[in-house]
């Protein structure tokens, strides 16, 4: 069957057009099959996986309609994502609370902390070194998690300029950190 036929019966379908229906569930119904039994790997669950995928179908068809896809794509897609969510559905609730009891705190010591607020000071005292607006940029990128595309835009200058200012300051920084 081509793509247009399944096309339109999908169409038809999304209209409450049962004939149609029962045509599109007898031209597709075995790749859909396939599909739910791939990613199941069990038959009995892959059948009532099935059901409900059509179900979803009747009940969501009207979407088709507005969706990018080829139509065989669409009824893979739904017939795909309806699988995984019987898959994540089966999985068992999350650990008990308690059982964080036993992990480790991976903050580091006092130690630690001691020697890298040595090594912040030091690299506040180089960034200070920097061009104040190549500063402000390599704090929002590295400091305040900013993108690229954000700083440029915030430093009103092209996405490649900035690119080039980070990797000069921080070339910058290692050497007055390295002295």
């Amino acid at each position: 069957m081509a793509p247009q036929d399944i096309s339109k019966l999908i169409v038809r379908t999304s209209m409450k057009d049962r004939a149609a229906f029962d045509l599109l569930y007898k031209q597709t119904s075995a790749k859909l099959f396939g599909v739910c039994l791939r990613v199941l790997r069990d038959r009995g669950d892959a059948e009532e996986a099935l059901q409900e995928v059509f179900v979803k179908i009747w009940m969501k068809a009207d979407r088709f309609a507005v969706s990018d896809l080829s139509p065989i794509s669409w009824l893979v897609a739904v017939a795909r994502n309806h699988a995984i969510d019987r898959i994540r559905s089966r999985r068992s609730p999350s650990a008990n609370i308690d059982m964080a009891l036993d992990v480790a705190d991976p903050a580091p010591g006092p130690e630690a902390m001691a020697v890298a607020g040595g090594e912040a000071e030091r690299i506040y005292h180089c960034l200070d070194e920097l061009e104040q607006d190549r500063a402000a940029a390599v704090r929002g990128a590295y400091l305040g998690g900013e993108s690229y595309a954000e700083l440029a835009e915030r430093f009103k200058v092209p996405l490649n300029t900035m690119r080039t200012w980070l990797r000069r300051s921080l070339l910058k920084l290692r050497e007055c950190l390295e002295r």
